[in-house]
């Protein structure tokens, strides 16, 4: 690096590329980890890098050679193993933004936009200044949105309280890094911070948003989760998620917490929860979805089209229109067969779906196991199938994505990233 003062500030690093001398792209900074010091300025060890596979690892700051617009430079070398963070680590964006400090001189106190390092000639990088949102007092001393306030760069020896802020800790800033990320890379993020941190995060974000993450996670993370919020917000919650995995995540609580949580639910969503959970968690019922996607036989193939372009399916259940006789909504009218997507697009836009249908295929019963399952998704190269009643009335679907979450154990998830550490292990240390 030049021997010139180089301030860079943490959330503009956020997503900047990580290069090797090659110039081969190693992976994406996400946050960067800082020592927080009693007496001293914080000092920045190392960036927090995602490597393909939404694996994150520690490029330390001595392996850093230039950090330049929109780009980093590192020596090459970067060790695999998967980053975790220690118990005197901060992570600058994940736990730093939105911290409220006080002023050293006791003229109030002021919320954390973002905090900038500086190489010394030592080389080493500190946390010297913080932009920060000065909070105004409200009616009755309560805090104004801090957005009200001047914004103003400090130095980090201005203000105190900045290892432990006061109070509960917003996560506004944080998200808004995280904005453009999957739900199952934000559920990552959520995964690797501190208990405490991981329910602010969570409660800060919209239910739609927060229910999408849920699913994402493992079942004790989103046991923590739902029972650090309100009761009336993680019924809010489940609202928002899919019926099975919102029965999935009420039969892993209490049933005192369940069913409390069941009642403040929304009835509609709540009756299609208590019916999945009223199924054996290993059968059809258990695994169905309550809301695939289902139409008249008169509705046109065009309609149909913009019905599978719904953002909240999954790719399997966009695969197929269930078509069925009125009433629309599980358990429907009598179902008459399917329309797969491919067929859809292969025909006139205006055309009725009731004179494309499949109606051969194969359907389950809700007491079907796991065994009937995987066979007839693999026999017939399925991505969903049709639950349906002794009346032939559609229940559900069952979708591949569902069964494979059962198949792998409940911890596939540790256990897949425990198998990666492994091979990193026998493998070494990987670079350009």
């Amino acid at each position: 690096m030049s021997s010139a003062t180089t301030r860079v500030f943490a959330s503009r690093l956020a997503g900047t590329p990580v290069f090797d001398p090659l110039g081969d792209q190693v992976g994406r900074v996400r946050d960067v980890v800082v020592l927080l010091r009693v007496k001293a300025a914080p000092r920045a060890v190392g960036l927090v890098v995602e490597v393909p596979g939404r694996r994150r690892v520690f490029l330390p700051l001595t392996r850093v050679t230039s950090i330049d617009a929109g780009q980093v430079i590192s020596t090459g070398l970067v060790n695999m193993r998967r980053f975790e963070q220690r118990a005197s680590e901060t992570l600058a964006i994940g736990e730093l933004l939105d911290r409220s400090v006080e002023f050293v001189d006791g003229s109030g106190t002021a919320t954390i936009v973002d905090v900038a390092m500086e190489q010394q000639r030592t080389r080493d990088w500190l946390v010297t200044k913080l932009f920060v949102r000065r909070q105004v007092p409200g009616k009755g001393g309560l805090a104004l949105r801090p957005r009200r306030g001047e914004t103003l760069v400090v130095d980090t020896s201005d203000v105190r309280s900045l290892a432990s802020g006061p109070g509960a800790q917003a996560a506004d800033l944080l998200l808004a890094s995280y904005e453009d990320m999957k739900p199952a890379d934000l559920a990552d993020v959520l995964h690797e911070l501190g208990s405490s941190r991981r329910i602010e995060v969570a409660a800060a974000m919209p239910n739609e948003r927060l229910a999408d993450v849920l699913e994402e996670l493992p079942e004790d993370d989103q046991v923590a989760i739902l029972s650090g919020l309100g009761v009336d917000r993680a019924a809010d919650v489940l609202d928002a998620m899919q019926p099975d995995d919102a029965a999935d995540l009420l039969s892993e609580l209490p049933v005192e917490q369940a069913t409390e949580l069941l009642e403040r639910m929304e009835p509609e969503e709540a009756r299609d929860v208590r019916r999945l959970l009223a199924y054996k968690e290993d059968t059809a019922g258990g695994l169905m979805t309550t809301e695939p996607v289902v139409l008249g036989p008169e509705t046109s193939i065009a309609a149909a089209l913009a019905h599978v372009r719904r953002q909240d399916l999954t790719p399997a259940l966009a695969s197929m229109v269930f078509v069925v006789r009125p009433p629309l909504e599980t358990p429907t009218g009598r179902f008459l067969g399917v329309v797969h997507f491919q067929r859809l697009l292969r025909e006139p836009p205006h055309d009725p779906i009731g004179g494309i249908l499949d109606s051969e295929i194969e359907w389950v019963a809700p007491d079907a196991g796991m065994g009937q399952l995987t066979r007839l998704l693999a026999q017939y190269n399925l991505l969903a199938l049709p639950v349906l009643d002794e009346e032939r009335r559609l229940l559900g679907a069952v979708s591949v994505d569902d069964v494979l979450d059962h198949l792998l154990p409940q911890d596939w998830r540790e256990a897949a990233e425990e198998e990666t550490d492994r091979v990193v292990e026998q493998e070494g240390v990987t670079g350009g």
